[in-house]
């Protein structure tokens, strides 16, 4: 059997689902693969995803778009090369409390944002603030990774950077009420997140075994729509206590329709990515020109 360690971009949520039904239901076995799920908990969140890949610490990595470019810009380029999407579609969102009296970006100006520190983030949410008619004047705060979504609660940030099928559907069962703003509803051609990806050479080489992955995470992923109950059953077991309450069953109805299906799952669209990435080149966010096929290898899933 053939070992692939697979860095996850955040403590075991709803995006990984897939990975962990491969793993429960024997879908990565009938590949003759041997998978291995690294929770950023195991190192406090010391290295990226996309770091470990790097680092040779792990062979594939979860990771957004954005990480595809900046590994490539980097002083010391590494040739990161994403694979496949989870989603068919981005399901992130700005984030703010209701009684912050925050009702569209342009309001985000003066007021802090907790940021992630990955790069382009906050240019990105500047420009958001711009298209809505403000001036993207930001106060760009950078909290423990695990502490962003407390200090929305406890009103040290005005805004965050969320997924809406995992803090969003947390969000529901709390006594705050929140407004959500999409990137694609003020003009910012986001991409896919979260972007299987690993690294250019060792894909090269060794095609056919990370097709392989591809195949069983999609089973995985699938296996959820149908069985979504026993899906959830799986996951849980795989949750940090302080999630253990967490509705699933909505954090997996809210991702369903936008897993794909047989033929579409993990399929990304080389034009709009491109969009994305000449979208980035036009604001000034990135001086090098990428074709999206240099980023992106769509032809294993």
């Amino acid at each position: 059997m053939m070992k692939i360690n697979l860095a996850l971009d955040w403590t075991p949520n709803i995006n990984h689902i897939g990975f962990f039904v491969a793993q429960n239901q024997g879908f990565f076995k009938e590949y003759d693969l041997d998978v291995n799920l690294i929770s950023p908990s195991e190192d406090n969140y010391a290295l990226t995803p996309a770091k470990k890949v790097e680092l040779g610490k792990a062979d594939l990595a979860l990771c957004p778009t954005e990480s595809l470019i900046s590994y490539r810009t980097k002083e010391n380029s590494f040739p990161l090369l994403g694979i496949a999407a989870i989603f068919q579609e981005d399901l992130s969102a700005i984030a703010v409390r209701k009684d912050s009296h925050i009702n569209s970006p342009k309001d985000l100006d003066g007021k802090v944002y907790a940021s992630y520190e990955a790069k382009y983030e906050d240019a990105i949410v500047k420009e958001m603030v711009k298209n809505d008619g403000g001036k993207g004047d930001l106060k760009i705060s950078y909290p423990e990774k695990l502490g962003i979504w407390d200090r929305l609660i406890e009103g040290n940030a005005d805004s965050t950077w969320i997924f809406m099928n995992w803090e969003g559907v947390v969000a529901e069962k709390m006594k705050y009420e929140f407004n959500y703003f999409k990137m694609s509803d003020h003009d910012i051609p986001y991409s896919y997140s979260p972007v299987i990806s690993g690294s250019r050479e060792k894909i090269d080489l060794e095609p056919d075994l990370y097709a392989k992955f591809l195949q069983a995470s999609k089973k995985g992923f699938l296996w959820s729509k149908e069985k979504p109950q026993e899906a959830i059953t799986i996951l849980k077991n795989h949750l940090t206590e302080n999630e253990a309450d967490i509705d699933l069953m909505k954090c997996l109805n809210y991702s369903a329709p936008h897993l794909g299906d047989d033929d579409s799952w993990g399929k990304m669209d080389l034009d709009s990515v491109q969009t994305f990435l000449d979208w980035l080149r036009s604001k000034g966010l990135e001086k090098q020109a990428f074709k999206s096929s240099d980023l992106i290898r769509v032809d294993l899933v």
